[in-house]
């Protein structure tokens, strides 16, 4: 299969995923909005749909420009074309193949090799000793706890950035309460998401299961205008509507409107971020 019929796959099997769409005009439409909003480089959906045609479910070969091959590679998640024909391995190939890339003077190459017989082997050490005296009077688990308070005086000090709040008091938590993550509910203060025991706030209040990768990775990025290419490409997600962009710290839906959370792209990033 030639690399440009293997491209022209895995970008509609991407868009298929993304849109939840499955007929060629759907797909089309979709890929040409995207292209144009996200990307800016503009494909137009007769294109996409020729492609369509001639790759997927053809055997044909078409002339397609450079700067578009590229930009579909980009779109897939490769620096360009070059980059895409040197390292992509099909998925329907043998499963029983692993992909490694090398780089040599910034420039990647990749190996294929057979994965046959691999033993791992594993052993754990043992780091952490118990102090003797603890050994030798049987202290319990409450009993350590208590006596580390002690020796500490006591005293928990919390993380003040909001970005690090309940993961730096998640020890003092887990010792004398419930953890955050252990609280069967969270709701979105419109910054990050809050945990709670209640499963009723308010009518304002959508209140939702606790569902730990949010829980601790989702939050709104305040700062948009410090975002740059180089701090945040592959880094950021982002939500667009009413023509209006908000960043996230991770993948996902949109707390709000629950839409899909998409992967900030450089051209997302240098219009609304901070360059």
């Amino acid at each position: 299969m030639s690399k440009k019929k293997l491209l022209i796959n895995e970008v509609f099997r991407k868009a298929k995923e993304e849109s939840q769409r499955d007929t060629k005009n759907g797909l089309a439409s979709y890929l040409w909005l995207y292209f144009k909003e996200d990307l800016g480089f503009e494909i137009n959906d007769r294109s996409f749909s020729r492609y369509y045609d001639t790759y997927v479910t053809g055997n044909g070969d078409i002339k397609i420009q450079p700067d578009r091959l590229d930009r579909l590679s980009e779109y897939i998640g490769y620096k360009n074309f070059a980059e895409f024909s040197r390292t992509f391995v099909n998925r329907e190939e043998d499963a029983n193949k692993t992909t490694v890339k090398i780089s040599v003077d910034h420039d990647e190459e990749s190996l294929t090799e057979k994965l046959s017989k691999i033993i791992i082997n594993i052993s754990n050490e043992q780091h952490f000793k118990m102090p003797e005296f603890i050994k030798k009077n049987g202290l319990g688990i409450m009993e350590m706890a208590l006596l580390l308070v002690l020796v500490t005086g006591g005293v928990v000090f919390p993380n003040t950035k909001s970005n690090s709040q309940g993961s730096e008091n998640s020890f003092a938590l887990s010792l004398f309460g419930k953890s955050d993550q252990d609280k069967k509910y969270m709701y979105w203060d419109g910054e990050r998401y809050i945990a709670t025991d209640s499963s009723y706030l308010g009518p304002h209040v959508d209140v939702i299961p606790m569902n730990e990768q949010p829980f601790k990775y989702l939050k709104l990025i305040t700062r948009p205008d410090t975002l740059t290419v180089d701090n945040a490409l592959h880094k950021v997600w982002y939500n667009k509507s009413n023509n209006e962009v908000e960043f996230f710290t991770s993948y996902g839906e949109h707390p709000e409107n629950g839409k899909t959370l998409k992967e900030a792209t450089e051209y997302i990033i240098e219009t609304y971020g901070g360059e």
